[in-house]
């Protein structure tokens, strides 16, 4: 089986090393895992079919654009409005979410009664797919954009008081850029909260280290990242997964 990965760039891409790395303790022969950066979409179909890839995961920038060349997408992709895992059935690409899987089921073992509502930072792709995680698991939620109508500026303490779930959807504290942290009123953090980070390098963000400090539960994007991979390879070996 052929797989793969597309998106730009690539230089800090974890799944060929894992799928790579699952196809060695598994024994697999003849499974391929290989990352294209490409650029624009155009004529990748054709570089798709040159590889031979009966699957491939997408990241930035194309989980959005690469909808426009799908022939199926699965229900819960198509309300999220971005797609992550494409598998591809007699000559048909179909497209599917796993980021939304990945998050929620590293979240649900997290949740206390308290936890009922959400500050979700930034607006990008995959805040699409937490949102939606969110709303199937009834705990509401609002966005905190630099141009939204409520801005990172606008933050109060109440705020962080009133939302005990924190979500950084931003790629503030990324490697390199370690000493980075979201722009939150840190001081109204507490016992009560749970903080999610979906960076996974470093494992430990600095958001997540001031929350711990002032006594929040932490959860970074690592465990997340392996469920929406082990979910992307249960729909590429399934024969009966089928988009709904």
């Amino acid at each position: 089986m052929n797989l793969g990965l597309i998106g730009y760039p690539l230089g800090h891409s974890f799944s060929p090393s894992y799928f790579k790395g699952r196809f060695i303790q598994q024994g697999l022969k003849g499974h391929s895992y290989h990352a294209l950066a490409v650029e624009d979409l155009k004529d990748f179909k054709d570089l798709v079919k040159q590889h031979n890839w009966s699957g491939f995961n997408v990241t930035l920038p194309h989980k959005q654009s690469i909808i426009s060349q799908l022939d199926i997408i699965d229900k819960a992709a198509a309300e999220i409005g971005a797609v992550n895992c494409v598998a591809i059935r007699n000559g048909k690409w179909i497209g599917y979410n796993t980021d939304y899987m990945g998050f929620s089921k590293s979240l649900v073992p997290l949740l206390e009664p308290h936890h009922t509502s959400a500050l979700i930072l930034g607006d990008g792709g995959a805040a699409l797919a937490v949102k939606y995680a969110l709303n199937q698991l009834g705990i509401s939620f609002v966005s905190v954009t630099r141009s939204g109508s409520l801005k990172f500026s606008d933050l109060h303490p109440s705020h962080i008081i009133e939302h005990t779930i924190i979500i950084n959807c931003t790629p503030i504290g990324m490697h390199p850029n370690e000493e980075d942290a979201p722009d939150l009123p840190y001081e109204a953090i507490g016992s009560r909260h749970l903080l999610y980070d979906l960076i996974y390098n470093p494992e430990q963000t600095k958001f997540l280290k001031k929350g711990a400090l002032l006594g929040a539960r932490t959860k970074s994007g690592l465990e997340m990242l392996h469920l929406q991979a082990e979910a992307s390879w249960q729909i590429w070996n399934s024969t009966h997964h089928q988009a709904t």
